[in-house]
Order: C-alpha cells, then structure tokens, then sequence
C-alpha cells in the first residue's frame, strides 16, 4: 500500500512510509441482526483499535470501501455495513420497513449497538452523510471524529443536478416519480454519476457501477430508491439541526472532497468551516466516487487527520 520499497539489509534504513514491512489484515464479511434487518458488513483490522464506520451512499454499498478498508486496517478497525435497500443487507418482508433516512439511521445505530461499538469515528459520504449525522446528533459522546467525503449538510452545496429530484419533492407524481425512473435509475445514469467529473472515465472500474446497476435491478428495488429520493427532502430541513450540532460539539472534521461532483459541490465542504472553525478542507480533482480515483490522497489524508486528533497512533518502525 505504499509507493516505498523496504529494505532490510545491513546498511539500509527503512523508509518511514514502508507499510509493507506489515501484513495487511484481511477483510472479512459477516451478517448480523439488528432492528429486524440481517445487517450485512465488511470489517478488517484489531477489534481493539479505534473504529472507523464507514457509510456508503447512493447507489453504491461496503464495495465502494474494497480499497479503502486495508489501507486503514493497520491502524484502526474499519467497520462498513451496507444500508437497508442496498448492497447485500437483507429486510425481511415481514419486518414492514419503510424506507426514509430516520429508519437508515436507526437501523445503524441498532447495528452499533449489536457490534457494542460506542466510541467511533464516522467516514460519511452522499447518503451516509444524513444518517451519520442523525447518530451523532443523538449520541455526540460517540464521535470521536467526521470525514465528509461529498457528504453534505447545507443548501449552498447541492449542486444543480439535484434539479429533477427537487422537482420531485415539490410535486410527488407518478409521472416525476417516473421520470427519475427512466433516468438515474438506469445503467447509464449510474455510470455517468461515477464518471462525470473525472479526468479518464476508463479508469474508473466498472465492476463498481455495473455492480450497483445490477443490484438495484433486483425486483422492488427501484420503488425503495424512489422512495429514498423523496424522503431526502428531510434532510434538507435537518441541516440546520445538523449544523447546531457542530457548533455545539465542534467534532474533528475532515472536508475531502472531489471538486467536480455534480451533486455535492466545494461550497458544502467550504460551509462546515462556518460551524466548526478547525475543519480541515482537502479538494481533489475528481468527481462524486472520489475512492474509485484518489484512494491513496483519501487514506493518507484520512490517516494523518485522525492521529493529529489523536485517535490511533503512529506504528513505530
């Protein structure tokens, strides 16, 4: 995982940032119970470390985080669940979910609980940005600490691309509903939102958007999307609890953010400076899926802000 080659011969220093001299811990997949959902999650690293949870967006689940996760397994226990409606958590018929950001945050904060993990530091981007936000407004004493990647909370960075949804949230029709439909809900629709912004879009991996595409062509997941796009509304007319929260707690923030997201644009990592002074703010040139390109910028970046926070320590070489 680093661009430096150790050498142990006599004579040789090892270079500083040689992280292959250590074995990366592998990451494993695991389901577990919680608020009546079978919680599906990827976690890798020493259960005694401090955790990361990682929550993922729209359209995406944990497999956005396949890179990210042994970059920080070393140092920390990185814990990725995949929300109800995506990736490979399941919800019973029975169980009635209703699919809205209040039940995501619910769940996830159920799934904390099953895992007894209450001290952690949140990685947040698009949809998990609302539903992390509403744990940490509830239990502030478990933030350790915020990484917003593209994870929003104020009106000046949704960009223009939220023009057909906010339609939608003034006029819920059959016909608007249908239209979102037929546009972002299509193969095409998600692999723009992971290509659009990026300087080559071969380079993003297309197992990443063929994935989700396939996912969300499971029968009835459409109509959870959908529904999910109407309920975002809520989280809009929550930004001002959202940044209450951070001007009372003032919890470590990291704003990494790829500059040329159509939906989440630089003003809403310049706007959490507003309520948290200290935020530290790291533009990339790239767009909404900034892992699928900068990995290496986003687990560096992440890595240095979190141990001048003092969560996690340095590995002495």
């Amino acid at each position: 995982m680093s661009d430096a080659t150790p050498q142990t011969s006599v004579g040789h220093a090892v270079p500083e940032r040689a992280d292959l001299r250590f074995s990366v811990p592998p990451t494993s997949i695991h389901r577990v119970e919680a608020d009546g959902v079978q919680v599906f999650y990827r976690a890798a690293g020493d259960e005694g470390a401090p955790v990361v949870l990682l929550l993922h967006g729209f359209p995406t689940s944990s497999f956005m985080f396949r890179q990210l996760i042994p970059r920080l397994a070393n140092h920390y226990r990185v814990i990725a669940p995949d929300l109800p409606g995506f990736g490979f958590t399941e919800v019973p018929t029975e169980r009635k979910y209703v699919y809205g950001f209040d039940e995501l945050a619910r769940t996830i904060e159920a799934f904390t609980r099953a895992l007894s993990i209450d001290r952690y530091a949140i990685y947040v981007f698009d949809y998990g940005a609302p539903t992390g936000f509403r744990l940490a407004m509830a239990h502030p004493d478990r933030i350790t600490a915020i990484v917003s990647q593209n994870g929003n909370a104020y009106e000046e960075g949704l960009g223009d691309a939220w023009g057909p949804i906010r339609k939608y949230w003034a006029a819920p029709t059959a016909e608007n509903r249908s239209i979102l439909r037929q546009t972002i809900l299509t193969a095409g629709g998600t692999r723009w939102q992971y290509t659009h912004g990026v300087a080559n879009p071969e380079s993003v991996p297309p197992e990443s958007y063929t994935l989700d595409t396939a996912l969300f062509e499971r029968p009835g997941n459409k109509e959870i999307q959908l529904d999910l796009f109407l309920d975002y509304a809520s989280n809009v007319k929550l930004y001002p609890k959202f940044q209450e929260y951070f001007r009372k707690s003032k919890p470590p923030l990291l704003a990494i953010w790829g500059k040329n997201d159509p939906f989440f644009i630089p003003a809403g990592a310049e706007a959490f400076r507003r309520d948290i002074p200290g935020t530290k703010i790291q533009f990339l040139d790239t767009g909404h899926f900034a892992l699928e390109t900068h990995v290496v910028e986003i687990a560096s970046g992440m890595k240095e802000f979190l141990q001048e926070n003092g969560i996690g320590a340095r590995r002495k070489l």
